[in-house]
């Protein structure tokens, strides 16, 4: 059956929505809600204290006042909720939280924070009752709070980081990714900065510093998001547009001209977009994910800003979670591979639809190397880490966004593709993400859903092997084969440079695109000899390149061979790049080849620069208290 908001988006189109929206979403609300309860029955959420089969929220007023100066969020966190009949209390997540006054009803009532727990915080307890409806929490948050980067300079700049648990820092919430609500929001910053969140969306600073927004479709806290800095905006589509620091406005309009292209190819594979607008933030190079996929607006990295457009896949993944992940999303983060094995799936496609399979294949081809690298790497400390469920009970989450969920999750998918052929998984999907949209979805109920709708038969059924992919460790036998004749010549390529026989000027460097570039330096030999790297480099400015995929890759084994004019490189890119993606690898290549004083000395001058989700995988690599 389709759901009220995505019949009124069928009926209207894409632009006809923004009209349409919240109407629909009147119809829809209260389902969605009774829904959320139901799920969260079925999927218990290690990682949240809230309890909501006894009292759950639904709306979410948010007044608040950013201070820079203080790195202060003052605000009031106003909770429409909604109570069983038994209700005695309401239970929030909180971390670092000042909470100075609490209400339910308009009424003063008494409130108490239990003990911190590793990784999850604080409950924060507020009684109300089965009539309750309301409950207003007059907070602060913490300077060093742990979503929130304060970014220092003339031209200063915040930004949040919610996922995974991290929601609970800034905004006490009720912060598992099976709980959602909708919210609207007044926030003041300082004058000549833009207030930018998950929401309906300023094109312009206001006057006075105060910006009010709206969101009517239910998301869950993870995808809560903020942003504050002089930026300006600027539109690539009808329903698509760009944000960023007036220095970058022109090269990110130009960079991604074509995210209407890819959002139109969304919508021709899987159904309506039901967001409204698709538009993407540039933020500071200290933000340590290449891309968040926060509702109408994902928050991007600058190091995807090449020149060129080729790293355009990172757009198409983060507009891929409109649907997995932002549409249904993982009921526990033990579930994270329905939302990012699903989004690697659909990015695949979509970059297939827009620039051809020869590409998406390179791309998988890359992506089954690297998901074969990890799972080596996690079968040699916890075999179990390579399960699509995870088990992450007592840990902290962000230590399931591995390639297992992203990758595996993928090759899964396609297996499934493979099996029942394109056109019946499409129709799958596709209904999938209809029949699902605003709701939560758990291992156990997908893989029943999966049964009924798609596996319904015992030889299918016996031909994916269910048990070996979702609870099963490493890489099936049955997992697809990925063949890219380009890539295959790049290797080719590399065997015949490596023996000598094709010398470094002779390489058709210049011929190849990005991803065939990025497999040539992922992957020579780690005993290659500097002088080969120095060869290289006077050849073709290795060093130099502005394209960040292939000046990671090039600095990796840099280190490895202990290539030393690239050192210097090597710091002013850890200092200005908090991408975790990169920082990891190029650490462990210092600690690896005895250079841990090295990682040591850059780290202690780029650790301020770093989000707290970067820092606390660093110092726990580096063995910094």
């Amino acid at each position: 059956m389709k759901s009220p908001l995505l019949y009124c988006i069928g009926i209207f189109g894409i632009a006809g929505f923004f009209f349409a929206a919240t109407g629909c979403q009147e119809q829809s609300t209260t389902s969605h809600r009774n829904q959320a309860i139901l799920d969260m029955k079925r999927a218990t959420d290690h990682h949240s204290y809230s309890k909501p089969e006894e009292a759950v929220v639904t709306h979410l007023d948010w007044d608040a006042a950013v201070d820079f100066n203080t790195r202060v969020i003052s605000a009031t966190a106003t909770y429409a909720i909604q109570t069983s009949e038994s209700a005695q209390r309401i239970l929030f997540d909180a971390v670092d939280l000042s909470i100075l006054e609490v209400t339910v009803d308009g009424s003063a009532v008494e409130w108490e924070l239990g003990p911190s727990q590793d990784f999850i915080g604080q409950p924060l307890s507020i009684p109300v009752s089965a009539s309750s409806q309301t409950v207003s929490i007059r907070y602060q948050s913490a300077p060093d709070a742990g979503a929130l980067l304060w970014v220092e300079g003339e031209q200063p700049f915040l930004f949040t980081q919610s996922q995974a648990i991290l929601a609970r820092t800034w905004i006490p919430c009720q912060d598992s990714p099976g709980i959602r609500f909708t919210y609207n929001a007044h926030v003041q910053v300082p004058i000549g900065t833009m207030a930018m969140m998950s929401a309906t969306n300023p094109t312009e600073q206001s006057a006075d510093g105060h910006y009010d927004f709206q969101m009517v479709q239910p998301i869950p806290s993870y995808l809560l998001a903020l942003a504050v800095g002089n930026v300006e905006f600027r539109s690539v589509g009808p329903h698509t547009g760009v944000y960023a620091v007036p220095e970058l406005i022109d090269a990110a309009a130009y960079e991604f001209a074509e995210m209407e292209q890819l959002l139109v190819a969304a919508e021709n594979l899987y159904g309506p977009y039901a967001w409204e607008r698709y538009d993407l933030l540039v933020l500071p190079p200290a933000f340590p994910f290449g891309g968040m996929e926060n509702p109408r607006l994902t928050f991007a990295t600058p190091t995807i800003i090449a020149g060129d457009r080729s790293l355009v896949a990172l757009v198409a993944h983060e507009l891929a979670h409109s649907w997995s992940g932002n549409l249904v999303t993982n009921s526990t983060w033990d579930d994270f591979w329905l939302n990012e094995g699903f989004t690697v799936y659909f990015e695949q496609r979509i970059m297939e639809s827009v620039y051809g399979a020869e590409i998406s294949e390179m791309l998988a081809t890359l992506s089954y190397q690297g998901l074969v690298d990890e799972v080596d790497e996690i079968m040699d400390t916890n075999p179990d880490d390579t399960h699509l469920k995870l088990h992450l009970q007592n840990r902290n989450p962000d230590e399931g966004m591995t390639a297992i969920a992203y990758d595996k999750g993928y090759f899964f998918l396609r297996l499934l593709e493979k099996t029942v052929g394109r056109e019946a998984f499409d129709a799958f999907l596709k209904n999938y993400f209809e029949s699902n949209a605003f709701t939560v979805m758990d291992t156990e109920r997908f893989i029943d859903y999966l049964k009924t709708n798609l596996l319904n038969t015992t030889e299918l059924l016996a031909a994916v092997d269910l048990e070996a992919w979702i609870y099963g460790a490493g890489l099936p036998e049955n997992c697809p084969k990925v063949r890219s004749e380009r890539i295959e010549q790049v290797d080719a390529t590399l065997i015949a440079w490596t023996n000598g026989e094709l010398s470094t000027a002779d390489l058709p460097w210049n011929d190849w695109v990005y991803q065939e570039r990025y497999r040539f330096l992922s992957n020579l030999d780690d005993a290659i000899s500097s002088d080969r790297l120095a060869d290289l480099d006077a050849v073709y400015g290795m060093t130099q390149t502005g394209n960040n995929e292939i000046l990671f890759a090039w600095l990796e084994q840099a280190l490895r061979s202990q290539y030393t004019p690239a050192y210097e490189r090597l710091e002013s890119f850890l200092v200005q790049i908090g991408r975790r993606k990169f920082l990891t690898p190029l650490y462990r290549a210092m600690l690896e080849t005895d250079q841990g004083d090295l990682a040591l000395s850059i780290y202690t001058k780029a650790r301020p620069n770093y989000h707290s989700v970067a820092t606390g995988t660093m110092d726990e690599l580096l063995g910094v208290e």
